[in-house]
């Protein structure tokens, strides 16, 4: 797939399409993450929301584009979409930092941004806008899961690697709070640029910190590297903890039980978790041969309750949409919760732990489901928020 490839008919009036615009990385360090699945996971959700593929006569098209995770590539195509092809909705948004890009632009042309890959707290935090959709997790929902549990269990003392970008910075500025919060202590931080591939000497760094965990804030295939180079150096099976702050089903595949077994983290969604998730998961195999991530599972969720509310509503109007999705409730199979003022998709999350290869019955049978984190604990407040949509 090139760098930019973009997809769908001949361009058509405002008044004939509703075009939705996925942009996301399908070539660089995300690409299992989002990628042709999360097309894959957006084509299906407007097949099965009309055979026809139309809402209210108009037609729904899909096009999608590679941001090669870069800010002003993702700005660029969001300009260029909302002003020359009529893009009613950019989904996906891989990389906070092009999710923000993003947002901002959606403000800026009164269009809808539905952020499933992008995890950045500021995106219905300190930069929220009024048509940002944040759908699948956040970091304040991931360290609210994983870090809260490490820390309680005892391990009080952290050292962070972490990614020098937007994410990176937000997941261990949350997973501090939570660590400091419960009467740990930060041993140390270092940071990576991005992408990387040899991370032997912050892991050497941590190892003599002596922390009781070293925590792996990045993502991808920085997250893998780092994992099989703790691994060779067998940090994994030593007494610190090697925590994993955002890991996803598709990196536990490509790295392998072997590697991941008995890691913890915070998930949004798990395709076996009940009959409903593991039909529709199969159904995504068929076309993907791989089991759907969290934030393809949302891509999903995402664009079926956006797609209902433009055919509840009688109309495309972004402010109506909006008020629409914040008050209805969603309950799509895959997700259930209430989108808030802030934008934020509240809704429950996992916390799983990786099985080891004797514990797995089949293929993609990778979790054990130790804990469901309710909607409230694994949502910020609003009580905290700084977003200027929450009336306080």
């Amino acid at each position: 797939m090139s760098s930019l490839l973009c997809a769908g008919a001949a361009h058509a009036s405002k008044d004939d399409v509703i075009r939705i615009g996925v942009l996301t990385d399908f070539s660089g360090t995300y690409a299992d993450i989002a990628g042709k699945g999360a097309l894959t996971a957006v084509e299906m959700a407007v097949d099965d929301f009309a055979k026809d593929r139309t809402v209210l006569g108009k037609k729904i098209e899909v096009i999608y584009a590679d941001h090669l995770n870069k800010a002003d590539i993702a700005a660029s195509k969001a300009r260029e979409w909302y002003d020359t092809q009529d893009v009613d909705i950019i989904v996906d948004l891989a990389t906070s930092s092009a999710a923000l890009a993003v947002t901002a632009i959606a403000e800026q042309k009164n269009k809808i941004a539905l952020v499933t890959t992008g995890g950045a707290l500021p995106l219905t935090n300190d930069k929220c806008t009024p048509s940002t959709l944040h759908w699948v997790y956040d970091t304040y929902a991931l360290t609210a899961g994983t870090a809260k549990t490490v820390v309680d269990s005892g391990k009080k003392n952290w050292y962070f690697i972490t990614a020098d970008y937007v994410l990176g910075h937000s997941l261990e500025q949350e997973a501090a709070k939570v660590v400091k919060g419960n009467g740990g202590e930060v041993k140390g931080t270092v940071r990576h640029p991005f992408p990387a591939s040899d991370f032997s000497s912050y892991l050497m760094s941590a190892q003599a910190s002596k922390a009781d965990v070293i925590a792996l804030a990045n993502a991808g295939s920085d997250l893998a590297n780092t994992i099989k180079q703790a691994g060779e150096f067998g940090m994994t099976t030593s007494k610190q903890t090697v925590l994993p702050l955002l890991m996803f089903i598709s990196d536990v595949h490509s790295m392998g039980l072997k590697t991941t077994q008995g890691l913890m983290m915070t998930e949004a969604f798990y395709w076996n978790r009940d009959e409903k998730t593991r039909a529709w998961s199969k159904r995504f195999f068929q076309k993907t041969g791989k089991m759907p991530t969290s934030a393809q599972a949302g891509d999903y969720s995402g664009v079926t309750n956006y797609l209902k509310a433009i055919k509840a509503t009688g109309s495309t109007d972004t402010a109506t949409v909006m008020k629409y999705m914040k008050s209805t409730p969603v309950d799509d199979g895959l997700f259930k919760g209430k989108v808030r003022e802030d934008g934020r998709f509240a809704h429950d999350m996992l916390l799983v732990e990786v099985k080891s290869p004797v514990e797995s019955k089949e293929p993609w049978d990778y979790y054990k489901i130790k804990s469901v984190i309710s909607a409230d604990v694994a949502t910020m407040p609003l009580s905290q928020s700084q977003c200027k949509l929450v009336k306080k």
